[in-house]
């Protein structure tokens, strides 16, 4: 694959009033590791393969264990994730898949039994954040980079 273009360089004053707000998302008091599997469930949901690997090093940084990645996909069956957790990405759906969810009032009360009105605001902006990134990066064809094999995949 081929990249497009590079949007930081072909539009730097948009991107970095982008990346102003994902700052913003970060000093929020929410936890990063949520704020990690919220991104990375959105890049998963939209097939952004830059921002999976972008959001897997991310929650790996951030503390997440390599199983909860690997089960993020079935968070739905896992007993693995937390109630506030599994509102957070119940979220994160809702507001990805819109057109089919119309971002109900049951997934909006789910999210409020976890979430004061500041957290869910900032995890509202972090979900239409990532969600620009993974169009962004799908439509200018964003190459991940790409790591040496590990001696255990050898």
């Amino acid at each position: 694959m081929t990249p497009r273009l590079n949007i930081f360089q072909a539009a730097p004053e948009a991107t970095k009033a982008m990346l102003a707000v994902e700052a913003a998302i970060q000093k929020s008091g929410l936890e990063h590791s949520l704020l990690a599997l919220v991104r990375l469930r959105a890049s998963q949901i939209n097939g952004c393969a830059f921002c999976i690997h972008m959001h897997v090093n991310e929650a790996v940084k951030n503390g997440e264990s390599h199983m909860r990645i690997h089960l993020l996909d079935g968070w739905r069956d896992s007993p693995a994730f937390t109630d506030r957790e599994r509102a957070a990405l119940n979220w994160t759906e809702s507001l990805t898949r819109i057109t089919k969810t119309h971002a109900s009032d049951a997934d909006y009360a789910q999210l409020k039994s976890q979430f004061d009105e500041s957290e869910i605001a900032h995890l509202t902006l972090v979900i239409g954040a990532i969600n620009l990134w993974n169009r962004a990066q799908i439509g200018l064809r964003a190459v991940h980079p790409m790591e040496t094999q590990s001696a255990a995949a050898a």
